[in-house]
């Protein structure tokens, strides 16, 4: 087994990670930026290492730095997390290149998947099923307009080296292709360097459902169940769960062969997940397959007893599965709700500043993914991520009160944060029944909305409470306790402070 393995990110995902190794005892190496020098992943490993600047594409993208630190540490494996480098094809050669093992599927796979045409055919030979569409990618508006009329409108342009969001726009109508065509192949240049855009069929209020699947260097793989992924805004998850509450055991059959197809399709080892959109006729379609660890991990690992971050280890150490389909249950149900310092009512744009109280819940089936603690900084560069609060309960309805229960118990103050929008999401009687689509938030935004509406009287009342709270709590001397009222005062919106 690996004695130390560097981790190639930051926040909640690199200590997570960090948390497995301890608990194989392997030691952890951190890298971090100059602005996270006290960040929580550094406090946690065992040892760190500088990267450059805090712009991302000066420190946590940049290979040489990142290679150099796990070499100089004598780490024989990096784990990238996700995001940043984790499905970057050319920095997992990198890392093979120079003797190091990289914790997840070959360059080679990542390479094949990260194509979004490039796997769609390799979909349609393995015969997972596909949203009908070309094979090919457009060049020119000619081409889109002759494609999207016979597919049908609506189509949905996507670009063809990416996903996220990002150079796809829907086209209802040919007097909309033109424009919607020039702006997908800009932003797909811009987001991947790569113009190429294709055309599908636009498959109207679907659900996103993804399967959790692992695969060995030995030829075992295995699915983990389905995760219901379709509380989104601007194509990013929000909230999920497992298992989907559509899904009955026949379809999650179905399913999961179509999954573990893909991943034998594309010769796949490690973790991954195979995304589907799922009509509401419940027939499925290949969407995408993200080649890493996932954000939304820890409601498989709640709901089957799993440690992925572990298999993952173990299985780039060379080791078999540990477990078989046939030992896969799951038991319950888990929700994640991720925690973002933004802001509901104004876009979710992100909430920047020092977070100036944080308590989390607890209590039973309550867990916390966390990277921030109190008086941590919300930084304008990296993604505002806080951490994922996941409740599990014997059922949804069990899950879903607990979330309600967990949300009430978090408190972040400094920054505005998703807290009261996923409190109005679980109080939503179509959320409830189960009955929602990938346009949830954007259908239920009025329902939705003003979820931070607070006088100016009345955040006056709330700090001075919290802040007295602190200072009772603390039984420091007078001279450090009179610092700490003043730091009492700062608010993230930077429009009032107040005074003693």
């Amino acid at each position: 087994m690996f004695k130390k393995i560097l981790i190639a990110n930051r926040g909640e995902i690199a200590i997570r990670i960090m948390r497995a190794c301890r608990e194989m005892g392997i030691s952890t190496v951190a890298v971090y930026s100059e602005i996270d020098r006290t960040a929580g992943h550094v406090r946690y490993a065992d040892e760190a290492y500088l990267l450059g600047p805090a712009p991302a594409n000066e420190s946590y993208l940049v290979f040489e730095k990142i290679i150099k630190a796990a070499i100089d540490s004598g780490a024989e494996a990096v784990h990238p997390g996700y995001g940043f480098l984790a499905e970057n094809s050319e920095f997992a050669t990198e890392v093979t290149q120079k003797g190091l093992v990289f914790i997840g599927p070959e360059p080679e796979t990542i390479r094949l998947l990260g194509d979004k045409m490039n796997a769609r055919e390799t979909m349609i030979k393995a015969g997972v099923p596909i949203v009908p569409g070309f094979e090919s990618a457009v060049s020119t508006f000619s081409e889109a307009r002759d494609q999207s009329e016979q597919i049908g409108y609506p189509v949905l342009l996507k670009a063809a080296a990416g996903g996220g969001g990002k150079g796809m726009r829907v086209v209802h109508s040919k007097n909309e292709i033109e424009p919607l065509f020039k702006m997908a192949r800009s932003e797909a240049k811009s987001a991947f360097g790569d113009d190429r855009v294709y055309i599908e069929k636009y498959i109207e209020k679907p659900r996103h459902i993804e399967f959790q699947v692992f695969a060995d260097q030995h030829g075992n793989s295995v699915h983990l169940g389905e995760r219901e992924c379709s509380i989104q805004r601007r194509h990013q998850k929000v909230i999920e769960e497992s298992p989907s509450p559509i899904i009955d055991q026949a379809m999650r059959e179905r399913m999961g062969k179509a999954a573990l197809k893909a991943t034998q399709a594309s010769n796949y080892v490690n973790a991954g997940t195979v995304e589907f959109l799922v009509d509401k006729d419940k027939n499925f379609y290949f969407l995408e397959v993200n080649t890493r660890l996932q954000v939304e991990h820890p409601v498989t690992e709640m709901v089957t007893g799993l440690d992925l971050a572990k298999e993952q280890i173990r299985i780039a150490n060379g080791e078999k599965l540990s477990f078989r389909q046939n030992e896969i249950k799951m038991n319950g149900a888990a929700i994640e709700c991720r925690i973002y310092a933004e802001d509901p009512d104004n876009n979710f744009l992100p909430s920047i500043g020092l977070i100036q109280s944080y308590r989390e819940p607890n209590g039973p089936g309550v867990r916390v993914d966390s990277g921030f603690a109190k008086g941590d900084a919300i930084s304008i560069y990296y993604d505002p991520l806080i951490s994922k609060l996941v409740t599990w309960g014997k059922d949804r309805s069990e899950a879903i009160q607990r979330m309600k229960r967990a949300l009430v118990e978090y408190q972040i103050s400094g920054v505005q944060t998703v807290l009261p929008f996923h409190k109005k999401v679980m109080d939503q009687p179509d959320y409830l029944s189960g009955d929602f689509s990938t346009h949830f938030i954007q259908d239920k935004m009025d329902h939705l909305a003003q979820t931070n509406s607070i006088s100016e009287k009345d955040k006056k009342a709330l700090a001075i409470i919290s802040c007295l709270f602190d200072l009772q709590s603390k039984k420091k001397n007078r001279r450090i306790i009179k610092k700490d009222r003043l730091s009492c005062w700062k608010y993230e919106n930077r429009k009032m402070r107040l005074s003693l």
